[in-house]
């Protein structure tokens, strides 16, 4: 997916403030986004009790992402997401249903869309067709309708569930998860951001057709797919250094405090800096700074520096501070996250900010300057967990990457 414009579970835990903690029922439902178009992008709640408190977890394939801002006034919940500028207001209507409206905030129109949950039903997707007569356990070669960009689909199946992801050359779609009954494949995933169905039939194993993506509110987009074990995305360096720029940079701008800070700052000189482009709306931009957070942690006392430079929704400096302080809070950032002063749908974005770089297309972008200063690297070939062993390949390559910076002292 462009992250330019651009869940195992998400962990919500509710305070409550103005009555006692609601009852909900215990166990798995069936949460529901609503299209106009009638189509539902499906999730799945349980619920739990711990300690005279109700906590729900959003469930979609292998990811626990934790909400605690939760309130309760009278029958209505007000649930705000960890990350993103996304949010639920629903009214309980039982201890087995609840009922409301999911908001998510944009750079120029917001989306609202209908929101159910039900502890009626405990499965994601109703086994229609029966035990699965098709396997899609692999890769796939995927090719949208419409311009889109290629896709290679990377699913795990056992038994009637499949999870797994989707992955393009400007990221991926993060943790899918469904299943398939008789030949039929059913994939969703809800995080905050992405909201997402795919459906498609399977033919002999090796052919995905009839296959249909629902995205939040956009139009249906078709697509189908081919197995291919050997699938391959096309090899393109998207953001380069300009002809004739040495590799060094110079810029300054403010972190969340409002502090001026630099790349020629004390901090940076002589280590081995890390650069995020990023933004607090982008969904892979959240698991790569999970990444590499934990990985500053780990390593930054052999010489390791990073700074995340944030391209935000607006230039209204107190939302993107609250925004960002989200983001740094739930991933426990301990390097600074400045507030560049441009929006990422500003097509003038690079050279307000970075112009030794060429065009910079898609969020993440991952810059890593050696020890005197200069760019080693330019990379966007960040995947998250959801996509399995393209994950595991770009943990191993990026730390082979960093061990040979810092093995050089010179």
């Amino acid at each position: 997916m462009l992250k330019t414009f651009s869940i195992l579970g998400v962990l919500a835990t509710l305070t409550f403030g103005a009555v006692a903690d609601p009852v909900l029922q215990n166990g798995t439902w069936r949460a529901s986004l609503i299209r106009e178009d009638g189509n539902h992008i499906i999730f799945n709640l349980d619920v739990t009790h711990q300690k005279g408190k109700t906590t729900l977890y959003v469930v979609n394939g292998q990811e626990r992402m934790l909400v605690k801002d939760v309130r309760a006034v009278n029958d209505s919940l007000f649930i705000e997401m960890p990350v993103f500028e996304s949010s639920f207001k629903v009214k309980i209507i039982s201890k087995d249903s609840i009922s409301g409206t999911w908001y998510k905030r944009g750079s120029v129109k917001d989306l609202e869309m209908p929101f159910s949950a039900t502890a009626k039903q405990n499965y994601r997707f109703a086994p229609v067709n029966g035990n699965a007569a098709e396997n899609v356990d692999g890769k796939w070669k995927i090719d949208f309708q419409n311009g889109h960009e290629p896709a290679i689909g990377n699913f795990s199946q056992k038994g009637n569930v499949v999870t797994g992801s989707i992955l393009t050359t400007s990221g991926d779609y993060r943790f899918l998860a469904g299943s398939v009954t008789g030949d039929l494949l059913q994939l969703s995933t809800f995080d905050g951001v992405h909201a997402m169905f795919f459906s498609a039939r399977v033919k002999g194993g090796n052919t995905l057709a009839e296959a249909k993506m629902y995205s939040g509110k956009a139009p249906v987009q078709e697509w189908s797919a081919l197995k291919d074990p050997n699938v391959l995305l096309p090899e393109e360096k998207l953001t380069k250094l300009k002809d004739g720029e040495d590799g060094r940079l110079n810029f300054s701008f403010v972190d969340l405090e409002g502090k001026q800070v630099s790349i020629k700052d004390k901090r940076f000189q002589g280590k081995v800096v890390v650069i995020q482009l990023m933004g607090s709306w982008c969904p892979n931009c959240m698991d790569e700074t999970e990444f590499m957070s934990a990985y500053y942690d780990k390593n930054k006392q052999r010489g390791v520096e990073m700074v995340g430079l944030a391209y935000e929704y607006t230039t209204d400096i107190n939302r993107s501070k609250a925004s960002l302080s989200k983001f740094k809070k739930r991933f426990n950032v301990k390097y600074p996250l400045l507030i560049t002063p441009v929006t990422v749908s500003d097509p003038q974005r690079t050279e307000k900010t970075l112009p030794q770089l060429t065009n910079i297309k898609v969020f993440p972008t991952t810059l890593i300057l050696d020890r005197s200063g200069k760019i080693s690297e330019i990379t966007t070939d960040f995947f998250g967990p959801g996509t399995g062993d393209y994950y595991i390949k770009f943990k191993e390559e990026f730390e082979r990457k960093m061990d040979k910076l810092l093995e050089n002292k010179g």
